[in-house]
């Protein structure tokens, strides 16, 4: 036998060896995420913090006060009428304008979808009022309601209505706000939708048609089904919204009339701001959230409960 050394014989050759993969350092990571975890820290959970410790003192606007009262200021909270009003008011608002704000932007999506012409017109006239600012959509508004010059009592006059004070009717005032608000931010879920029909596949579609199901039965038994998903994240995120409700109320009516649509956060604002009670504003503020987390936990264990 000869080796593969010997003459006579072809070496083999040997493959190229691979340099070895170099390892990042275990920091490496860390350092990336660490401009994040700065500002993190900075602008969320240093102003948790604070907050949680300002509601548990007597702090004022003034530079006043200081001291530690406990949660003196959450028992008053929890006794405090209104509080709850406004509470009350924050949770109206959300209903009634949660379920138009879901349906409008479904149905506009859909319109969209099915293909009318001039898309591109369709998409910009409903996304465009939500890349208004808010002060600009209030105003605006606002001319609209006038009880005498506006156009809506306007176009009511012409068919011999006689039109409501949008703004200073306590009957009204807070479906003003609905409306407003229903104009101003259904583009946004709108866009959610119409990128959750475009992501449905068209074999479904395809094979809904071959069992011969119309156009009604297609969107009963395979659209709304595929989007089931994004609903429940629509519905979520306009909760969360709705209930953080404070710009547009404030400009439109600052709270009024007589109170009928002042929220929560505006209520937080009053207290803090123009009565100078910080520490009891903070205790407010923290007992909403305390709500807003239970009832976003709540709402996401129907979802998948529902799902399941």
């Amino acid at each position: 036998m000869t080796s593969p050394s010997s003459p006579g014989t072809t070496p083999v050759p040997r493959p190229p060896s691979r340099p070895a993969p170099r390892r990042r350092p275990p920091s490496s990571g860390f350092l990336f995420a660490l401009p994040f975890l700065v500002l993190f820290a900075a602008f969320l959970l240093w102003p948790l913090a604070q907050g949680a410790w300002t509601s548990l003192t007597d702090t004022s606007l003034t530079g006043r006060g200081g001291n530690w009262v406990g949660l003196d200021n959450y028992a008053q909270a929890l006794t405090d009428a209104t509080m709850w009003q406004t509470l009350g008011n924050t949770v109206l608002f959300t209903v009634v304008s949660t379920v138009p704000l879901v349906v409008v932007a479904l149905a506009m999506a859909l319109l969209v979808h099915t293909g009318l012409p001039g898309q591109w017109v369709w998409r910009l006239a409903f996304f465009a009022p939500y890349l208004l600012p808010v002060g600009v959509v209030s105003l605006l508004f606002i001319w609209l309601y006038q009880p005498d010059l506006g156009l809506y009592n306007h176009l009511l006059a012409a068919v011999g209505v006689e039109g409501p004070g949008w703004l200073t009717d306590r009957s009204v005032a807070l479906w003003s706000i609905v409306l407003t608000t229903v104009w101003w931010t259904a583009g946004f879920n709108f866009l959610l939708y119409l990128a959750a029909l475009q992501s449905i596949p068209d074999h479904l579609y395809e094979a809904a048609a071959l069992d011969g199901a119309g156009a009604w039965r297609r969107l009963w038994s395979v659209t709304l089904p595929q989007l089931r998903r994004i609903t429940g994240v629509v519905t979520v995120l306009q909760v969360l919204a709705s209930l953080k409700v404070f710009d547009q109320v404030y400009l439109l009516t600052k709270g009024g009339p007589d109170g009928s649509t002042r929220s929560v956060l505006e209520y937080v604002y009053d207290t803090g701001f123009t009565g100078y009670r910080l520490g009891y504003a903070s205790a407010v503020s923290y007992v909403f959230f305390a709500l807003v987390i239970g009832a976003t936990l709540v709402q996401m264990a129907a979802f998948r409960r529902k799902e399941s």
